[in-house]
């Protein structure tokens, strides 16, 4: 768990700058610095789904994740809990902060492959790469966005600490095909993370964060089915 604790601390550190920063920057930089950060956005979840070995099991995921997270309302969930907790900051863009920092900092290749290998392996090396490129992107994000964005640090406690502390029970079935699967619906949303910032295309993305994990089944189907 030590790569992720790192990037937890990671965040509320590099947020915590961010906030300080946030005096000596303009308002009217915010929409530029955002539009940069969308850009190198989709840099990261395009170089990402390239990944991807399968183009059928990257469809049926996203197709089946989008039903599955619209039957939860993943997305509208986790909206009303970040919109109740900015009623109590009184900040404007505490919902916008928090959730684009969650998405950013826990739904990718890196988050995915490096809590992977923290707990099947050991290996940290990829959390703590992370943990740098977290820590620069919760300074520009929360210099951007506010006080939201530190709160990014539960996400990653949670959704990387899960999958680090499940990775050894579930390890008989993360060959590297299915995480390579994983890593490329993943990086789809980062993406589609991208375009909403770019071009505000209201994407709801939480809801097809299903799709990350389906791969999981889809690929022993496949594979069993002779279509690997």
């Amino acid at each position: 768990m030590f790569g992720v604790l790192a990037n937890f601390v990671g965040v509320i550190i590099g947020s915590a700058a961010g906030l300080l920063a946030k005096k000596a920057i303009p308002d009217s930089w915010s929409d530029v610095i955002m539009k940069g950060i969308g850009l190198c956005t989709l840099y990261i979840g395009f170089s990402g789904a390239l990944a991807g070995e399968n183009t059928i099991i990257l469809i049926i995921s996203m197709v089946a994740g989008a039903i599955i997270g619209e039957g939860l309302k993943i997305e509208e969930r986790f909206d009303g809990f970040a919109y109740r907790v900015e009623e109590k900051f009184k900040g404007g863009n505490f919902a916008k902060g928090f959730i684009t920092a969650s998405l950013l900092m826990c739904v990718g290749a890196m988050s995915i492959v490096g809590a992977l290998d923290a707990g099947i392996k050991g290996d940290n090396t990829l959390l703590l790469t992370k943990t740098v490129m977290d820590f620069i992107s919760a300074i520009v994000l929360s210099a951007s966005l506010g006080m939201g964005v530190i709160f990014a640090c539960i996400t990653v406690l949670v959704l990387e600490g899960g999958i680090v502390l499940i990775a050894d029970a579930a390890s008989p079935f993360l060959t590297d095909w299915v995480i390579n699967e994983m890593s490329c619906a993943g990086s789809v949303l980062i993406v589609a993370l991208g375009l909403n910032l770019v071009l505000d295309t209201k994407l709801k993305i939480l809801n097809y964060m299903p799709a990350m994990f389906l791969p999981l089944l889809l690929c022993p189907l496949f594979n069993a089915a002779g279509l690997s």
